[in-house]
This record gives C-alpha cells, sequence and structure tokens, in this order.
C-alpha cells in the first residue's frame, strides 16, 4: 500500500479509493456505490483508475459518500494530495489510465412481467449493487420506452418466437404455458399477427437504437437470437409445432448478415426439434463434457490507447470459471471481423466475451447464463450473491453498467 496514503488523518481527505484488489470488502457493491455517487440529485464526478489495483475507483471525500459506503459494506482508503500525486505517478509508469466518470446512466432491461428476478444474473447483481434500473418489454420497446434509456440488458429471450426452443421438454409447464399467452397478447396488442414478426420488430428497434448511440449488453440466448432475428427479418424460421407457422425452406438463403451486429454466415438449424436454432452457440451438450471446471481468459488491453475493451475487462483475476446457459459459448468462425474478443478460450472454437460497435452505439455480449451457477436449472433457488462479493463473472457483468458514464457523446433521439 502506498505510504502516502496512509498518511492521511480523521479528517476528510481530497478523494477515497475504492479499491478493487483483495483489500475490498464487497467487489459487487463497490460499481453500486460508484453509481450511486455520479446518480441525481447527487452527480457526483468520479474517476475509473483502468488496471490500477485492478481497477479501483476515484470517489470525492464527502460524508454522504463515506456514509454511503459503510451503509453498502464497501471498502475504502482515503487519499490525500500527496497520495494523490504519487498514485499518478505508478499510473503513469504503467498500462494504466485515469478515467472520468460523468454521468450514471439510465438503465433499462427487457424482461416480461412474469419473470421472476432471480432468475436474470443482471438484474440480481443490479439489485445486489442496490442500482437502480426500469423495465421493458415488447410492447414498451415497440411504442418507443428506449428513447430516455442509456444503457439496455438482454438475457434469456429469445427474439426468433421459438420460445427458447423448450416446446418438448416444457410444453406442459405453467411457466412456458403463461410465456406463450403473454407473449402472443404482447404481439397483438402492438399490430402484429403473431409472436415471431413482434419479435422481429422488437429486435430491429432495438439495433436502430444502439445504431442511434445506445450502449446494449446481451447474455444468454438474448446475444446470438438477437442476431438471428436481425438477419432473417420477413422470412418464417418457427417451427409449425409452435404457431402453426411454417418454416420457409429457403430461410438459410435468405438471411441478412449486412443486418446483424456480431455474428455473421451462421446455419439455421433445420431440426425443429433441436434444442439450437442455429451454430453460433457452442452447444450445451458439447461444452457441459468439457467445461467444468475449465476457465476462459481476459485478455489484457492497452489502457490509454483502447479504453473501452480495458474497462469491460477490469478484473481482479485473468482468468473466470465457466458457466453455462441457453448460449453457452460463441462459435469463433461466426464473428463479424470488428468484434473484439474480450474473453476467450485459448485453442478452441468458441469465445465467451465479445463487444463490438455498431454505428454510433455499441454492443457487448457475454455468453452463459450465471457466472456463480455453473448449470442453472430452471426453478432452482436463487444465487445469493451476499455469498459471492468476490465474483469475477459479476465484475464483468457490472463493468457494462459504468462503461457508459465514461462517454460523454450525445445520443440521436
Amino acid at each position: 500500500m502506498l505510504a502516502a496514503l496512509l498518511a492521511v488523518g480523521p479528517a476528510f481527505a481530497q478523494h477515497l479509493l475504492v479499491p478493487m484488489d483483495d483489500a475490498q470488502s464487497d467487489h459487487l457493491r463497490a460499481y453500486g456505490l460508484t453509481w450511486w455517487c455520479l446518480d441525481e440529485p447527487r452527480a457526483h464526478e468520479c474517476e475509473w483508475l483502468l488496471n490500477y489495483r485492478f481497477g479501483s475507483f476515484l470517489l470525492p471525500d464527502l460524508p454522504d459518500v463515506r456514509a454511503r459506503a459503510d451503509e453498502l459494506g464497501v471498502s475504502f482508503e482515503p487519499v490525500s494530495a500527496a497520495g494523490l500525486a504519487e498514485i499518478d505517478g505508478v499510473i503513469e509508469r504503467s498500462n494504466m489510465q485515469r478515467l472520468q466518470l460523468t454521468k450514471a446512466p439510465k438503465i433499462a432491461v427487457y424482461t416480461p412481467a412474469y419473470t421472476e428476478p432471480w432468475d436474470d444474473a443482471v438484474t440480481l447483481a443490479l439489485t445486489y449493487a442496490q442500482v437502480e434500473y426500469e423495465t421493458v418489454w415488447d410492447r414498451e420497446v415497440i411504442r418507443g420506452g428506449l428513447a430516455d434509456c442509456d444503457w439496455l440488458h438482454l438475457h434469456h429471450e429469445d427474439f426468433t418466437g421459438n420460445y427458447g426452443r423448450f416446446f418438448t421438454s416444457f410444453g406442459d409447464a405453467p411457466w412456458y404455458r403463461r410465456q406463450v399467452i403473454e407473449s402472443r397478447a404482447a404481439a397483438e396488442d402492438v399490430g402484429f399477427a403473431g409472436v415471431q414478426a413482434c419479435k422481429q420488430a422488437v429486435a430491429a428497434t432495438i439495433a436502430a437504437w444502439v445504431a442511434e448511440g445506445g450502449f446494449l449488453f446481451a447474455m444468454c440466448s438474448a446475444a446470438d437470437t438477437l442476431d438471428i432475428a436481425l438477419a432473417a427479418q420477413g422470412v418464417d424460421i418457427v417451427p409449425a409445432l409452435i404457431d402453426g407457422t411454417p418454416v420457409d425452406p429457403d430461410a438459410q438463403a435468405r438471411l441478412d448478415f449486412t443486418a446483424t451486429l456480431a455474428f455473421r454466415d451462421f446455419t439455421l438449424t433445420t431440426d425443429p426439434l433441436a434444442p439450437e436454432i442455429a451454430d453460433i452457440d457452442v452447444s450445451p451438450g458439447q461444452t457441459a463434457i468439457i467445461s467444468q471446471g475449465q476457465v476462459f481468459e481476459l485478455f489484457e488491453f492497452s489502457a490509454r490507447q483502447d479504453p473501452v475493451p480495458t474497462m469491460l475487462t477490469q478484473c481482479h483475476v485473468g482468468q473466470v470459471a465457466d458457466f453455462l446457459g441457453q448460449t453457452t459459448a460463441f462459435r469463433r468462425e461466426c464473428l463479424k471481423d470488428s468484434v473484439v474478443v474480450l474473453g476467450d478460450f485459448p485453442g478452441l472454437d468458441r469465445v465467451k466475451y465479445i463487444h463490438g460497435g455498431y454505428l454510433q452505439g455499441v454492443f457487448t455480449f457475454l455468453a452463459g447464463h450465471d457466472p456463480e451457477d455453473y448449470a442453472h436449472i430452471i426453478g432452482e433457488d436463487a444465487t445469493d450473491l451476499s455469498l459471492h462479493r468476490h465474483s469475477p463473472g459479476y465484475r464483468l457483468i457490472l463493468n457494462n453498467i459504468l462503461f457508459p458514464a465514461a462517454k460523454t457523446r450525445e445520443r440521436k433521439t
């Protein structure tokens, strides 16, 4: 620890350092504290010290900030002017950067009303970190509900209208029947004849929002099915056994890969009973055999030349335990050339964590369902994040909610 940091007495200093190394008592709520400082009416300016003590935060030393940190159980260290100068010296000599955070992003989570909040790792993380968010679903998206939000999360939604391909295994389950009923009702409310057409329109609306400057973060099946829906605009790919919609026999030939965000040259699955809709995902059947106990590696980027991927990979470990999902990993050969790989399985045909730009906006996709639940099973108990306060996988999620705070460009509306 820097000697100058310890020289500060009980009086208030200029800054508080929120360390993100082993000195931190709650890595996840440290993000919540920083978001709280940025949020109105406080609007405190904060800094993200990229790569310094694994992505620490520099906050103003104010009574309300100290009180909030104590309330959340977040560790902090007072920093004097001399201490800050010493930190600057370390940063100047290393692959590090002081990055100013100016505004808390307005966060929206795309989720239906019937979904349990704990069934989505991001809402679980936001709730535990005490970061405020609103929810939107098909009706709100189609009716312009994304206009006022900066950051949107998608989780295990199926944007192709296939209901996650759960028809054969859970077709009689109450939760599945409710999903079908609610999806059809929402489609009808916004003027669509069927769920597939509605989901395609929702996907196109989300893509247009990103193109105008939005920040999109997707996990699990939402990441690949969003791009499948974008490529298949106006193409019928829903099996007849679900919605009575005939599958277009020329669907594959009619896919438009120029409309997608991250993936290209993928092949649709012709078997309506297969769990995968396309070959973007490395199937859980294959992955379950090889990934128990396996890790994916985070790339190290230049904090000065590549601040965006550096922000998204801030973590106190370089390797993160793998975890399954409806989409467990992305097939490497399906990535567009413009996509940046953030988390990788070296030597294998799959990647875990990717990022890219889409006109004025950006997207980040993380495969898998729950970083602290290797094989999440439908209906099992919620993950208790108080038991996983130092979770590397959940840190990757929370990196994404502060990422827009470092951006000052205006979005088109």
